[in-house]
């Protein structure tokens, strides 16, 4: 059963463009800014990966889709 759950992975990395644009999602670039601004971010939350998300909703208006009530604290729209 595992092998066959990682053929379906398998998939989807090797077309992650389509599977995207299938759901009527968008690629969002990182740009310099992107990065700038996560790296000033106060607070304690570390995660660069999270900061990253932070920043690009912050900077391009989106609404973020998690969990992490963490990232309430960035002033940033947050659904779910």
């Amino acid at each position: 059963m595992g092998e066959r759950q990682g053929e379906g992975a398998a998939i989807v990395a090797a077309d992650i463009g389509a599977c995207i644009a299938d759901q009527g999602f968008q690629e969002i670039p990182i740009r310099l800014a992107h990065g700038q601004a996560a790296g000033a971010l106060p607070g304690p939350h570390r995660d660069p990966s999270d900061r990253m998300l932070i920043a690009q909703a912050a900077i391009d208006g989106l609404v973020l889709v998690s969990n992490e009530r963490a990232f309430d604290a960035y002033g940033i729209k947050r659904l779910w």
